[in-house]
């Protein structure tokens, strides 16, 4: 199983570009991490900078590799994870923005050959283990999801200490997201979920939830 987790510069897959790739292979625990300029092309979303902690001139720094060269590196090191099922917040928009960006470069068939669209979203693993518990589904008033990653982390015993945004506003103030070390908490949850088990060596001092112990 995979974790990954992108960081871009907005969130339309067409426009904007992707700065960084991270992923955990769970088997191994081999992790990858680049970071990359974005294209000149590229759109970058307000919000973004504001999650990221990034400016444009650094979104755009043409001392870093490209865009296209990140993600043959990213690809070059998928091609040697044995299973290449994945896992993450809302995966399948990651991989699709891969995919765009595969598309574009011309690359879709080195995509094609060595990634899988193949995922298990980590809000439907929580969700259904929610469900299991209470017998119904964390949602709001409208009858929406209220499980972001934040609840995610609340309801498997870890803080959140990331900046949170909702729409254009910052509802609590934190660090910036990191696209290692989100997979790194999305992976913990993954395990504290499936095994009952901590996975990593940083998490150990929260403790997970009786509920969710095998």
């Amino acid at each position: 199983m995979i974790v990954l987790d992108i960081e871009t510069s907005g969130l339309d897959s067409g426009r904007c570009g992707i700065w960084q790739i991270g992923a955990i292979d769970l088997r191994s625990k081999r992790e990858f991490l680049q970071e990359a300029r974005i294209d000149g092309e590229d759109v970058i979303e307000v919000e973004a900078l504001k999650v990221t902690g990034k400016t444009e001139k650094e979104l755009r720094d043409s001392k870093k590799q490209s865009q296209k060269e990140m993600i043959i590196n990213y690809l070059d090191w998928l091609n040697h994870v044995k299973e290449k099922m994945f896992t993450g917040q809302n995966v399948g928009w990651d991989i699709s923005f891969i995919q765009n960006k595969c598309i574009r470069y011309m690359i879709i068939d080195r995509f094609r050959e060595i990634h899988s669209q193949r995922s298990i979203d980590l809000h439907a693993v929580v969700q259904e283990r929610y469900f299991q518990i209470h017998g119904h589904y964390f949602i709001d008033g409208k009858g929406k999801s209220k499980m972001n990653l934040s609840q995610e982390l609340e309801f498997c015993g870890l803080p959140d200490e990331r900046i949170n945004l909702q729409g254009s506003v910052v509802v609590k103030e934190g660090k910036p997201h990191n696209a290692l070390e989100d997979c790194r908490l999305e992976g913990e949850i993954f395990s504290r979920l499936k095994y009952g088990k901590n996975l990593f060596l940083e998490y150990t001092q929260f403790k997970i939830p009786e509920v969710l112990k095998k």
